[in-house]
């Protein structure tokens, strides 16, 4: 069974606009097969489609010049009205000035383009293409998409009453998220072993054609170090100077490789919130992993999720992730605050207006566990919620004038917590 892509329907809504459909996202997360599902429904509606895709290298040919593609596309459609699928678009050179040529041209075809990485695709064509195209991101599958395929759509339209009735079945669906995270071939696959072998593949993938094919690093077994240390800092505050030293990187190199680890969407960077240069920390970012297996693969951690002790920042990275797919789309930016005499708080979502913090415990609460750091940052900003975010207590309480959530992760799934401030 398929697993169904919540992008899916965006991306097709946006095929009657003129613009170029730009989907984007790491190497292996299912690019592909989304085009593939677009254009096979295009055509069982009688629409006239082209696949091309630039790793195969009879369809490079085409790519020579701008002209060699439109003689391509002319000779199999004319002037009729087309759709022109694009893959791995990264591997063409100046990509985002080509495919401006194509658009410019105002010939009556249609292009959906993809391609792994961003440095290409989010830097160099943004410049290029503006005003000619609209990204889609793809991430792995989200926990929602996972729950939904593992379940078989059973529950699709009421979540809610599964993830509160089937709590024994629930947690084992988190514990294999956690584990192996959200890659479509390790979804599908069902033996740990082999999952395993998977994420092993698809990570030396993504260094050889990523990181060394793409851009060029000259020491790829640093960037590979870099990345294991990375794994052990998700969630704790980034020390430049200790870490390009156990890199053995210098600091403009180390702040290179970061940028593209968060560029090609291994990574992400969150900055900390602040109000009081005097009081708060200011410059030290945080990073959160884009896919847990990979995290766990990093750290040699895969199926050992409940067992280490690096279990609770593993799920932190987790709500994370919840928290990029929930709350960004109404613009909230993910942040988080600690301060100068040690006080923290995991996140806080900020949207210029209001903020909301929020605290993250891997643990089944048996009562309100309010923390020092937590209470700080509610005296201190006196916001009008907060959210204690765990795996199965659900409650609200007041503290002073705040009104603190005390929610099971899957709420921030199912509940609009997020969509208006």
């Amino acid at each position: 069974m398929e697993i169904k892509r919540e992008l899916y329907q965006d991306l097709k809504s946006h095929l009657i606009a003129k613009e170029i459909s730009l989907l984007v996202g790491a190497r292996q997360v299912g690019k592909t097969t989304l085009l593939m599902k677009l254009k096979e429904e295009l055509e069982r509606r009688g629409e006239a489609c082209i696949s091309l895709n630039l790793d195969i290298d009879r369809d490079q040919l085409y790519f020579a010049s701008q002209s060699s593609l439109v003689q391509k596309l002319q000779l199999e459609f004319g002037e009729k009205k087309a759709y022109v699928f694009i893959d791995e678009i990264q591997r063409k050179e100046d990509a985002g000035l080509f495919l401006k040529g194509l658009y410019d041209r105002n010939l009556p075809y249609k292009y959906v383009v993809s391609g792994s990485g961003s440095l290409e695709l989010k830097e160099k064509i943004q410049e290029s293409l503006s005003g000619r195209k609209r990204i889609f991101e793809l991430g792995p599958v989200s926990f929602l998409e996972f729950v939904n395929h593992r379940t078989a759509y059973k529950y699709e339209n009421k979540l809610s009453q599964f993830f509160a009735i089937e709590k024994q079945q629930l947690a084992g669906l988190l514990f294999e998220y956690l584990n192996f995270g959200g890659y479509p071939r390790i979804i599908m696959e069902k033996k740990a072993t082999e999952k395993r072998a998977l994420i092993d593949e698809i990570f030396r993938s993504y260094i050889e054609k990523d990181v060394t094919s793409l851009l060029n690093i000259s020491r790829p077994e640093a960037f590979v170090l870099l990345v294991k240390l990375l794994a052990d800092r998700a969630g704790k505050p980034i020390n430049y100077s200790q870490l390009s030293t156990e890199a053995g990187l210098s600091t403009p190199t180390l702040k290179k490789y970061l940028w593209y680890a968060e560029k090609t969407y291994i990574i992400k960077q969150i900055t900390p919130f602040f109000n009081n240069f005097n009081k708060e920390l200011t410059k030290s970012p945080q990073l959160y992993f884009m896919d847990l297996g990979l995290r766990n693969y990093s750290l040699n951690l895969v199926g050992q999720v409940g067992e280490s002790h690096n279990s609770g920042f593993i799920f932190q990275n987790f709500i994370f992730q919840l928290l990029e797919q929930q709350a960004a789309p109404h613009g909230w930016q993910t942040k988080f605050w600690r301060s100068k005499d040690k006080a923290e708080v995991d996140f806080v979502l900020d949207n210029g207006r209001t903020r909301i913090p929020i605290e993250v415990k891997y643990q089944k609460l048996g009562k309100a566990q309010i923390s020092r750091s937590f209470r700080s940052f509610i005296d201190r900003y006196k916001p009008e919620k907060a959210f204690l975010i765990n795996l199965e207590m659900d409650e609200k309480m007041i503290l002073n004038s705040t009104e603190i959530h005390i929610i099971p992760y899957h709420k921030l799934i199912t509940e609009n917590y997020f969509s208006a401030s």
